[in-house]
């Protein structure tokens, strides 16, 4: 069976470490195209592939049948919809889009055009978020009270992006990094009854949100906060979790960007396996009222498993783990 030839959008901190060492590695892809507008750096590195300068070039290759948008957020919807249209299956960064709307209209063009769309969410293949998700499946916090998770960092000056620091459609921390904890929480939780959101400027001279909360309300009474900051200089722990037999909490180690951006591949020792000084805690009440800990390790993991996921939807017909319904409720949390 021939590998799936994909086209990236964009050769820069993305096309070149989130995407483009999986599908080089993956044996079911070939890295077949990008879209360089200046600078001609992918044949230095992938001898084989060709470097397009438009987006539109690369669209209009017959040879190319997955196309991984990647582009600046308010591009994400238009792009991905000319893809769909000259009939490539397509894989969306996050923000999938900037409107539910506009998700929708996708998933309709992919229809309509017999083709796939899938969301990019490469943080449900955290080794921090499948820990959590592990103690949750395993039922050992009972049921579930109060959830935290929250996505830290420190970045007091302006950012170089134009696109994420210039006020427009998608700019700002919550398209930024509110999509990754918003999908995290719908995975974990499902969707969400009641929301309410909070959307700040802190940073001095900043033109777009550099803070935001998200408190979502469920059914069964389950509190969910979400944070993200960008003026964190000792961050908290990225989950904690609360239930009627105990709590869980856990650090966000983010360690397969950092090693990705340190030159590690996919497939190498070490890949995708966190310190054991990041272990979480795992802390239960026994039915005698005596407080146990345990720390958790996390097993590795690896953001290959997003390009699993997409080749088994083509090739293999599988549902894709992020659901349409779930991108659209993101999107209205995102909108409202």
């Amino acid at each position: 069976m021939n590998g799936i030839k994909t086209g990236i959008l964009s050769f820069g901190m993305s096309g070149q470490i989130f995407h483009a060492p999986f599908l080089a590695a993956h044996e079911g892809f070939e890295l077949y195209a990008v879209v360089e507008r200046s600078k001609k750096n992918a044949q230095s590195i992938y001898s084989s592939v060709k470097s397009y300068d438009k987006v539109d070039e690369l669209i209009a290759d017959d040879t190319v049948e997955l196309v991984v948008v990647n582009t600046p957020n308010a591009t994400h919807f238009e792009f991905a919809r000319r893809a769909l249209r000259a009939k490539k299956h397509v894989l969306v960064e996050k923000p999938f889009t900037i409107t539910s709307g506009e998700a929708q209209q996708l998933y309709q063009e992919a229809k309509k055009n017999n083709v796939q769309v899938f969301p990019y969410h490469n943080r449900r293949y955290d080794s921090d978020f499948q820990s959590v998700k592990s103690v949750l499946n395993a039922g050992k916090l009972g049921d579930l009270v109060e959830a935290h998770i929250r996505f830290d960092r420190y970045k007091h000056d302006i950012g170089e992006k134009k696109a994420k620091e210039t006020p427009g459609p998608g700019a700002g921390l919550l398209y930024d990094l509110g999509p990754h904890i918003l999908d995290q929480a719908i995975s974990l939780f499902g969707i969400p009854e009641t929301w309410q959101k909070s959307v700040r400027h802190f940073r001095p001279k900043t033109q777009v949100d550099d803070y935001a909360s998200i408190h979502l309300s469920y059914p069964n009474g389950l509190q969910v906060f979400l944070t993200g900051s960008l003026l964190v200089a000792d961050p908290l722990p990225s989950f904690v979790v609360h239930g009627t037999l105990g709590s869980y909490i856990k650090k966000r180690t983010d360690v397969q960007e950092k090693q990705l951006s340190e030159g590690m591949h996919p497939g190498d020792t070490g890949y995708g396996v966190e310190p054991d000084v990041d272990q979480g805690m795992l802390t239960i009440i026994s039915a005698s009222g005596e407080k146990l800990q345990e720390h958790i390790s996390s097993a590795a993991s690896s953001y290959m498993q997003v390009f699993d996921d997409v080749f088994q939807a083509i090739r293999g017909g599988k549902p894709y783990p992020v659901k349409e319904e779930e991108i659209i409720q993101q999107l209205q949390i995102l909108e409202g």
